[in-house]
């Protein structure tokens, strides 16, 4: 069994925000995220559950959506209000974890703890 895919999509209509997918039980586990992925771990980004998409949503583009970066992802762990993970995408790889903080919102962080090719 291969690895599960994620996407991450640069929206541009109807506001401009990123979506990032991860493939999980037959669907993409979705997230808009407005500002992008965090580039350092002091500054996390806000994270809204949205619908599940279908597979096809992996590779998918058109003149509103564009893939910003893709790859396989790996969980690391999981409880009730957070999963950690590591994005496996073109620029290498980055560990995060989502934080469920109520409803639809989650915080998008940038963990301190990467693997040892991104810390040199």
């Amino acid at each position: 069994m291969s690895a599960p895919r994620f996407v991450l999509h640069d929206h541009r209509r109807p506001s401009p925000h990123f979506d990032l997918r991860l493939e999980e039980d037959g669907v993409l586990r979705s997230w808009a995220v407005p500002k992008g992925l965090p580039a350092d771990t002091r500054h996390d980004r806000l994270a809204i559950a949205v619908d599940d998409h279908d597979l096809d949503h992996v590779d998918f583009e058109d003149e509103h959506k564009s893939v910003a970066d893709t790859g396989t992802w790996e969980e690391h762990s999981r409880d009730d209000r957070r999963l950690v993970f590591s994005l496996h995408g073109r620029e290498g790889e980055r560990r995060y974890a989502l934080i469920h903080t109520g409803g639809s919102q989650w915080l998008l962080h940038l963990t301190k703890q990467q693997s040892a090719v991104n810390e040199g």
